[in-house]
């Protein structure tokens, strides 16, 4: 029974989108921790965003990397960091447009976290964490 439930519990984590949002939601616990722990320490809320976002970045760099494609190449992280502005400019400009057709803007971030999510996972799966294109396949075909 017990290695029944450990299958099923593990199952889920196999599939790289669920293990995508599940550590997305511990970048955002230790970004926001970050942001929150400089603003106890006084510093101005622009300096706390600003080193809580490129601290996260490198954070989430590791996590997504590792934890959700077993990838350790640091090299990537140009891309990463790219993957990030692009991401930045269509939240903002998904924003902007919803704003405009009369959203609120707590409900077009919300309505946005699901879109952007997927977005984020489908770039750093194949622009960033992807195989490249000289590197030999996993399990290569047996030739005949």
């Amino acid at each position: 029974m017990n290695n029944y439930l450990e299958e099923i519990l593990r199952k889920p984590l196999k599939n790289g989108l669920v293990r995508f949002f599940l550590v997305s939601g511990l970048n955002t616990a230790f970004g926001y921790g970050i942001f929150a722990l400089l603003i106890a320490l006084g510093l101005h809320y622009s300096l706390a965003v600003l080193i809580s976002t490129m601290l996260g970045i490198l954070f989430n760099f590791k996590t997504i990397g590792v934890l959700v494609f077993k990838n350790h190449d640091n090299v990537l992280i140009f891309k990463f960091f790219l993957v990030y502005a692009i991401l930045y400019l269509v939240n903002v400009g998904c924003l902007a447009l919803l704003k405009h057709f009369g959203t609120d803007v707590y409900v077009a971030g919300a309505l946005l976290l699901v879109p952007v999510g997927l977005l984020g996972y489908f770039l750093h799966k194949t622009f960033v964490f992807g195989k490249r294109k000289n590197e030999p396949a996993k399990n290569p075909e047996p030739h005949e």
